[in-house]
């Protein structure tokens, strides 16, 4: 059995697996009888640094490492197709705040917390209430730390389930999770970055947060690249949702726009990503929004083969930007005529959809030239 243990099981010295566990002030764990046989011998020197220790070392107790053990030998002792035992997650908690864990125990320890805290309210708070936050936001910093890769993704997908509760996102914010969940956006792998990018939406449903994810330094200009350089669909269509969620707070709008999201959101409606149009929609009530799109060749084109083919969301947000266009631009209300647009909203009337109804019947004064009927 002691062959399928993980090496972090076992002392250092005696290299079997730890019955007592405990912590040197060196930082590192040893065998309680190890290391005070080693003590008794009158040494005074870390077994594995080499640093000076006290007259009296102290033994501190590694309780979280010891729970692990002892809880490791049934879930190992189990068929391959079994179930296996989990972890207490008291003990996984403890595994992340303490100093002396390895970065493959924390893997492990994130992994389960991630799974079973998704739909565990209870667990949530207490990971928040045991002070384990900084701890995985420092999990977020770094991929492959240790030579474990995938610690970066389980530390975000457990950060995202936290998220999830209102009471949570304020102080997620307030503990730095921004900086980290930033980082992820510009140096992680595809799901680092997709999930980093569903995190700004759920820390930015909470009104003060989109301010201040929108002040914060890349964090627009980020899930803009994202946006762009996406390898999959999914980076793609997380960014363009938190995009939504930040523009949603009119001051960061014309940050959106600054950083050249228009041009790549109209690009990208094309590739089926629908929320693209839903933000534009948003961006068009500024007046800075419709002078970029418009700028943009063949948006109309684009919005009228959403009117032909999309959902009813994207059909009433297509029918608003294009509405709005035209009201500030007789150039873009010749378009929207040419593409016959006049016809396609005249048949919107009888759409099952009251909001598809209303924005087509005002987008229909406006090409004709009258005031809206409302």
């Amino acid at each position: 059995m002691e062959t399928q243990f993980p090496d972090d099981f076992k002392c250092p010295i005696s290299l079997e697996i730890m019955s007592d566990p405990v912590i040197l002030s060196s930082g590192h764990t040893f065998d309680r009888e190890s290391i005070q046989r080693w003590l008794d011998a009158g040494h005074r020197s870390c077994p594995i640094t080499k640093l000076p220790l006290p007259d009296h070392p102290s033994l501190i107790p590694n309780h979280a490492l010891r729970s692990l053990i002892s809880n490791f030998a049934p879930v190992r002792s189990q068929p391959p197709n079994g179930t296996a035992v989990d972890l207490s997650p008291q003990d996984m908690i403890s595994v992340l705040t303490s100093k002396s864990s390895s970065p493959r125990l924390k893997l492990n320890s994130l992994a389960q917390l991630s799974r079973l805290s998704k739909n565990d309210l209870g667990l949530r708070k207490r990971i928040t209430e045991s002070g384990a936050v900084s701890a995985v936001l420092n999990c977020v910093r770094f991929d492959g730390a240790g030579g474990v890769s995938g610690l970066q993704e389980k530390a975000l997908s457990l950060l995202l389930n936290l998220s999830l509760d209102d009471d949570n996102k304020i102080g997620l914010v307030a503990e730095g999770a921004i900086g980290r969940v930033v980082n992820a956006l510009r140096v992680g792998s595809s799901d680092c970055r997709a999930l980093a990018a569903t995190i700004i939406t759920s820390l930015a449903m909470m009104e003060v947060n989109k301010a201040t994810i929108g002040d914060y330094p890349f964090a627009i200009q980020a899930l803009v690249s994202l946006l762009q350089a996406g390898k999959l669909i999914r980076e793609k269509k997380e960014a363009t949702t938190a995009l939504y969620a930040l523009t949603l707070f009119p001051d960061n709008r014309k940050r959106v726009i600054n950083c050249g999201a228009v041009p790549i959101l109209i690009e990208i409606v094309d590739l089926g990503i629908e929320r693209a149009v839903e933000v534009l929609s948003v961006l068009a009530k500024c007046k800075e929004g419709r002078e970029e799109i418009m700028r943009v060749d063949g948006c109309v084109k684009t919005f009228v083969r959403v009117l032909k083919n999309g959902s009813p969301r994207a059909v009433q947000c297509s029918l608003f930007t294009l509405n709005s266009l035209c009201c500030c631009n007789e150039q873009m209300t010749l378009e929207a005529w040419k593409e016959g647009v006049f016809d396609i909203c005249f048949g919107l009337l009888d759409d099952d959809d009251n909001k598809v109804r209303n924005n087509a019947n005002n987008f229909i004064q406006t090409l004709s030239g009258k005031p809206s009927m409302r």
